[in-house]
Order: structure tokens, then C-alpha cells, then sequence
């Protein structure tokens, strides 16, 4: 089995170096290079183009910043659909809309191979501690097929969300929304606090050992308390794109979500005040 990995941000790469602990001759493409030679020391074979590592593969890892990147690199002649071997399999690990995923599945039927969507949650060092979640859907047999896969590229759970292309698509939607509101309320409560005089870092100790006792509200507490935006695990400019798939996907199936247009609109204000380039959680920046 000859498994190719595409993609080497802040995530993929400790996920592509997971991988590589199990399963010798990884094939890596990065649109920069320079980054998946740092993976060669490590045994992977570096590739050129697209084209090379998917006609070489049975199985393609993808992890890409958004829904044009993954539809670049799937959907055209010298891309993955057209060139991967037959009934290989592409596990598209991006945060996408779901109806990006409904139109791959159908583009790699017409290929005949396959697409799984198969987000995943975590920071870059929850991929080093091996303590990701990934959310599944498609067809059970290939999901059996490629479990063993992701516990190996550092899953701690796997979360199944039946046969439907972009199901695990809407959970991955649904879970960073929920993040992009522990950020905004934890910002506001500490802002509160400060600005009333009270300690805020005892606060958030009280909140963070008690009702608030887990690891977004921990470690994002910390971050914004110190604010501790650099180094960055995630961009704000992915925050936004992340913000707005939430907002498309609410005004697509008639979810009412104000608190996702808020956070859109304050990544759009930070991003023009050249924030960009700064952890999402500077989202906490817009209550200063």
C-alpha cells in the first residue's frame, strides 16, 4: 500500500511525521517545496507535482487551507481524481463546506476511486501527542479500511457520522463554531473583569477548575489572558475562512447564527488591521 500525503501547514506536518513512524517511502508534495524536504531526513519520498504522487498512490492524505485549494488539487487533469489508481482513496482532512465534499465524491465516482471527508480537530501539539479527533463519513467499508490509518497519524477517537460525503464536514463546522465562542465569551468575561477591577487571572483559575474544566477553556484562557498570540497553531486569516463557512453553511440550511456573524465581521476588522498573520484567538483583540 503506497500512501501519499499532501498538505504541510502547522497541522499536517506532525500529522504527515505521525504517519511516518508507521509506514515507510511516505510520498509528500507541498506547493513550497522547502517544506517537505524537511520530511525527506524522515523517509519521505519527496514529489514534484500532484500528478506524480497520485498516480503513485492507493491512498491520498490532503490537509489544505480551503475549499478552492482542495478543489485545485482534486479536480483537473494532472490533479488527484484523475490520476489515482482505481478504488484508491482520497481522505480530504480540511475544514470545507459540506457541499465541497458532495461535489468531490461524485467527481472521484467518475474516476472510479474515492473521497472521504475526514476533517480533523486538534492543534498542531495535540497531532505530536496524538490526541486528534477526526470526524468521518462515506461509505463504512472504506472507513473500516482506513481507520488503522488514522490511528496512526495520531487519532485519539474516531467519530463516525454516516453515509452522507460533507456530514463529518457539518461536525467540523459545528465544533470550530463553538470554539470561535469560547474564545469571544471568555474575551468579553476576562475583558469584563479586568476593566471591573477584580483579578481576571484568578477568575479564569476559578472557571478553568470548575465549570470550565477542559483543555479549549484552559489552554485558549491562557493564550488570551496573556496575550499570547504568537506562536501560531492557526492562522485568523483561517480563522475568517472558517467563520465564513459557518455563516454559508447557516444561510444554506436557514440556521439562524448571530453570534457567527459577529465573529465574522471582528475577523474581518482585524485582518484589515493587519492581524492576519497572528493565532485566531487575537479574535480576543476586538473586545480591547
Amino acid at each position: 500500500m503506497n500512501i501519499g500525503f499532501i498538505g504541510l501547514g502547522h497541522l499536517g506536518t506532525p500529522i504527515a511525521e505521525n504517519l511516518l513512524e508507521h509506514y515507510t517511502g511516505i510520498m509528500v508534495y507541498n506547493r513550497t517545496i522547502s517544506k517537505a524536504k524537511l520530511l525527506e531526513e524522515k523517509g519521505a519520498v519527496v514529489c514534484e507535482s500532484v500528478k506524480q504522487l497520485a498516480s503513485a498512490c492507493d491512498i491520498v492524505f490532503t490537509i489544505v487551507s480551503n475549499d478552492d485549494a482542495l478543489k485545485q488539487i482534486t479536480d483537473w487533469e494532472d490533479g488527484i481524481a484523475a490520476n489515482l489508481k482505481p478504488g484508491g482513496i482520497h481522505i480530504s482532512m480540511s475544514t470545507v463546506l459540506p457541499a465541497t465534499s458532495d461535489e468531490l465524491f461524485k467527481l472521484h465516482q467518475q474516476y472510479e476511486n474515492h473521497y472521504i471527508a475526514c476533517p480533523v480537530s486538534g492543534r498542531p501539539d495535540a497531532a505530536r501527542n496524538k490526541q486528534l479527533n477526526f470526524m468521518i463519513s462515506g461509505d463504512s467499508e472504506i472507513i473500516d479500511t482506513i481507520k488503522p490509518l488514522l490511528n496512526n497519524a495520531g487519532a485519539a477517537a474516531i467519530w463516525e457520522y454516516g453515509t452522507a460525503p460533507g456530514a463529518s464536514n457539518v461536525a467540523k463546522l459545528c465544533t470550530n463554531y463553538m470554539i470561535l465562542g469560547a474564545i469571544q465569551s471568555m474575551s468579553e468575561g476576562i475583558n469584563l473583569a479586568r476593566k471591573s477591577g477584580i483579578d481576571e487571572t484568578a477568575w479564569m483559575k476559578m472557571m478553568t477548575t470548575t465549570l470550565f474544566n477542559c483543555g479549549i477553556y484552559i489552554n485558549y484562557g491562557d493564550i488570551i489572558l496573556k496575550d499570547k498570540f504568537h506562536p501560531v497553531a492557526f492562522t485568523l486569516e483561517l480563522g475568517l475562512k472558517d467563520a465564513t463557512l459557518i455563516n454559508q453553511q447557516a444561510e444554506t440550511v436557514g440556521a439562524s447564527m448571530p453570534l457567527a456573524a459577529l465573529a465574522k465581521k471582528e475577523f474581518e476588522e482585524l485582518l484589515k488591521d493587519g492581524f492576519g498573520d497572528f493565532d485566531w484567538s487575537a479574535l480576543a483583540l476586538s473586545v480591547k
